[in-house]
């Protein structure tokens, strides 16, 4: 995959930088705190003059689970090796559509946005289905060619992860005394980290069905400081 800068100039803008985000939204209740905070980065992101897409994944009905169905033509037919399958249909543009739909919305941002709560001590199934089946192995990285990490395919890119939690702090962080939000999730961190992106300070949300109107507009207007100072 060629790089880009991160940031480009629109001469049609009086050469305003702007960057192309892209918006991983995991959550099924489009009114929730959420929901909420996604709009408020669309809006945000919007009045600076940056590019947004949205991934709705339950709008979108995303399917989760990784399996045959997601290529087009198998390499084995007889014994299915989903691993060794992404790499035939990344070399064979052999992905199901859903497939590389994302995978064109992620080629075409500079940051991708994660936006999702914290269930059962994890990201969303569909998230992590999401992730299984778009950073699929031959496109956000390739172990077999030493593309990972710093020379991974995303190399280059962004991103971000904003995620709300049930409780308080002090139950996340018994077992993290350094206190590193970016360790609460520790799936999809180090995921991205594999497939090369550079990790942003995150926005995390604690107590989230506690929190009462004032508290969330604080919020909504710490959320959109933190993304103009991106």
């Amino acid at each position: 995959m060629a790089q880009k800068p991160i940031m480009e100039v629109d001469h049609k803008n009086n050469g305003v930088n702007y960057m192309k985000v892209l918006i991983v939204f995991a959550h099924p209740e489009p009114k929730s705190l959420n929901g909420s905070l996604k709009d408020v980065a669309v809006q945000a992101l919007k009045e600076k003059d940056h590019e947004v897409k949205v991934s709705d994944l339950y709008g979108l009905g995303f399917k989760a689970a990784l399996d045959r169905d997601d290529f087009t033509n198998l390499e084995n037919p007889e014994r299915f090796n989903p691993i060794g399958e992404q790499l035939h249909a990344a070399r064979s543009d052999g992905f199901s559509q859903d497939i590389k739909t994302e995978m064109e919305k992620v080629e075409w941002a500079d940051l991708v946005i994660f936006q999702f709560p914290i269930w059962y001590g994890g990201m969303p199934a569909i998230l992590k289905g999401w992730m299984e089946r778009v950073f699929a192995t031959g496109f956000s990285s390739d172990m077999f060619q030493g593309k990972i990490y710093d020379q991974g395919l995303m190399k280059g890119k962004k991103a971000m992860l904003s995620f709300t939690t049930g409780g308080p702090e002090e139950n996340y962080y018994q077992d993290i005394p350094d206190k590193d939000p970016a360790k609460l999730a520790p799936i999809i961190t180090e995921n991205l980290k594999f497939s090369g992106f550079e990790l942003v300070k995150p926005f995390v949300i604690f107590s989230a069905i506690m929190l009462s109107e004032e508290d969330a507009l604080s919020i909504f207007q710490a959320y959109r400081k933190q993304l103009n100072e991106l």
